[in-house]
């Protein structure tokens, strides 16, 4: 059973990834020497990238999945490289999206750049993924990683589209971050599984754990912008908001209570003024808008556990198991 733990237990990323910190480590060398550059201007950017670079879920689901199955090659270390570029490329991307300012307690790239060089980082950094997946010299690589970047795409296109529909059913929002961002984990462990050589109905099931995972940690991520705090967070928070992106929570929120309420609620979206979370919080938790949309959370949570039972007992299972949680109560 899925519950919240009643004190933190301290245990860092670091930490818990400890049993795959030679083959992080691999993936980082793989990473630096594919992206490095000579060039002045273009090297301060990227040396600016080490701040985006936090707990490294992506990769280390990939790692992990192959290690759980029992196999892991050199194509594993180039697969996580390309999937943590990929995801990176997002988060600069996003931040011109969300005009966010602090991404990992530091000056985003668009802040301290503009947003034109922040653009052209983001494809800077696609491009050579896709580049360095060609060195593989495996057609399904690079089939299966161009899928899941333009599903990615697909849902972040959506999600924009979007923007100030208040009318946005609950299936669409999970249509939505599915795309954006279900998407990229679930194929960090399909490749994880597949190039270990496991049987098909075995990467099947672990690209479901990480498709389930990938949905939980969207839904505690838009959690977090509406009650996180900045300062524990490291980013900028309340940009859903400010964007006019129509999250879980606010979904639950607009369906409930007397059409004056509504009206009110509609009006502090529509608003130009940037205190809406301050404005709509207590709604959100008295109504249990927040209490319900993190039990769908935990709901995905249980089901990405539940995937894992194809797996051999083994300490890297073990760590497997305990991200569903995790990605939802975090050490903020």
């Amino acid at each position: 059973m899925l519950t919240k733990p009643m004190m933190r237990t301290g245990r860092t990323a670091e930490d818990l990834f400890a049993p795959i910190a030679a083959d992080l480590e691999a993936a980082e060398r793989i990473l630096q020497d594919t992206i490095d550059s000579t060039r002045p201007g273009v090297s301060r950017l990227l040396d600016h990238l080490t701040h985006y670079r936090g707990k490294r879920l992506r990769p280390s689901l990939l790692l992990l999945t192959a290690r759980a199955c029992g196999a892991l090659t050199h194509k594993h270390h180039v697969l996580a490289a390309v999937v943590e570029m990929i995801h990176t490329a997002t988060l600069v991307h996003d931040d011109v999206l969300d005009c966010a300012t602090v991404r990992r307690h530091a000056s985003t790239i668009n802040a301290a750049w503009g947003n034109q060089a922040s653009i052209l980082l983001g494809d800077y950094l696609f491009t050579h993924a896709f580049h360095l997946t060609s060195t593989l010299g495996d057609a399904e690589a690079c089939r299966l990683i161009g899928e899941a970047t333009n599903r990615v795409c697909s849902g972040e296109l959506f999600q924009i589209c979007q923007r100030g529909n208040f009318d946005l059913a609950e299936e669409a929002y999970f249509e939505m971050i599915d795309g954006k961002t279900a998407e990229l984990t679930a194929c960090c462990c399909r490749l994880g599984a597949l190039y270990a050589g496991v049987p098909a109905r075995t990467v099947e099931a672990l690209a479901a754990f990480g498709r389930s995972l990938g949905m939980a940690f969207q839904i505690a991520d838009d959690l977090l912008d509406l009650v996180g705090e900045e300062r524990t967070a490291g980013k900028s928070l309340g940009t859903d908001l400010e964007q006019g992106k129509l999250t879980l929570p606010l979904i639950y929120l607009l369906r409930q209570g007397t059409p004056e309420k509504m009206s009110w609620y509609r009006a502090i979206l529509e608003s130009p003024e940037n205190h809406k979370r301050e404005q709509l919080v207590p709604d959100l938790l008295a109504s249990g808008a927040i209490d319900d949309a993190r039990r769908r959370a935990e709901g995905y949570a249980r089901h990405a556990q539940e995937q894992l039972a194809c797996l051999p007992a083994s300490p890297f299972k073990s760590i497997l198991e305990s991200l569903p949680r995790r990605v939802i109560y975090r050490d903020q």
